[in-house]
């Protein structure tokens, strides 16, 4: 469960925490779409409502990997062993700590009150926000929960899962792994797996994803003087997953990767591009779309 010195940290950071593993926190592109003030780089790219989406994770405390880029909390138990909360139960939660967090937006100024109303239903269900949800060992039902209510999923694992991964009878919208390194010397380095074999464990997750029925997407998060190497390492690797989609994104100095890494490592957008066309001239992906404000670019089949 979550202790209550993180639980106290998480509160500060205006987290809304649920029950005793779970958490909700309404991102920046929502609030930013309420104001009419942009959107999200998904709603670009795939078509998702910013001011709509939930972002929340079932394991805010657990995770196999402690990435140094990472803005989260990093202090992790890799192998939890608690009660879990039931997938209908969590929905239900999540959901009314989403609309409490959101609920002071009412009454600010700018605000698109239809935008508004809308948000409070959330169709879209973003499950990443902290830790790994594949901890979670409900992932399934949980997912077939929101599809019953009419809504979409993305599911952002770092692919230490592949078993959990395989058992999936219901499918997120979206399936994303992220993919940080292209050789295991770079992946120690860079995600300090807190188990023994996460490597080994990634490789089978990319050579799982071909098998998977749903939209699927690589997503590199690329932090300068670390990882932006090798493209032929990573085509390597997105040859045995073939995902529809990769993302190249740049690391964000933000959050608690300030403590561990410094601005030098956050790459401009115009290097993010060299990088992902380096990738991409090495497979047959070709660049699909980019949003400079987000230092991300969309590489597709």
């Amino acid at each position: 469960m979550v202790s209550d010195s993180l639980k106290a940290k998480l509160l500060h950071q205006r987290y809304q925490l649920v029950g005793d593993h779970s958490a909700v926190k309404p991102c920046l592109w929502l609030k930013r779409s309420l104001r009419g003030q942009g959107h999200c780089y998904k709603e670009q790219f795939y078509g998702i409502s910013s001011h709509r989406c939930m972002q929340m994770t079932p394991s805010v405390a657990f995770c196999t990997q402690s990435c140094v880029f990472c803005w989260r909390n990093t202090t992790f138990d890799p192998d939890p062993d608690i009660p879990w909360e039931e997938p209908e139960k969590l929905v239900d939660d999540c959901i009314a700590a989403h609309r409490q967090a959101i609920s002071g937006f009412g009454g600010f100024e700018g605000v698109d009150k239809k935008k508004f109303r809308q948000a409070q239903d959330p169709n879209q269900v973003a499950i990443s926000l902290a830790g790994e949800p594949m901890t979670y060992p409900h992932m399934s039902p949980f997912i077939g929960e929101l599809t019953k209510r009419g809504m979409t999923s993305y599911l952002v694992t770092n692919g230490t899962y592949p078993q959990r991964l395989a058992a999936l009878d219901d499918l997120p919208t979206n399936l994303y792994v992220s993919l940080t390194a292209p050789d295991r010397k770079t992946h120690e380095r860079v995600n300090a797996p807190l188990i023994p074999d996460a490597w080994e464990r990634i490789g089978a997750t990319l050579d799982l994803f071909p098998s998977i029925d749903t939209t699927k997407v690589v997503r590199i998060t690329s932090v300068s003087g670390l990882n932006m190497r090798d493209p032929k390492g990573y085509a390597k690797l997105l040859s045995r997953a073939s995902p529809d989609h990769v993302e190249v994104k740049a690391f964000m100095f933000v959050g608690g990767s300030r403590d561990r890494l410094t601005m030098d490592n956050m790459p401009s957008h115009d290097t993010v591009r060299d990088f992902a066309k380096a990738i991409a001239s090495e497979i047959s992906y070709e660049l699909a779309d980019e949003k400079r404000e987000s230092r991300v670019v969309l590489l597709s089949k």
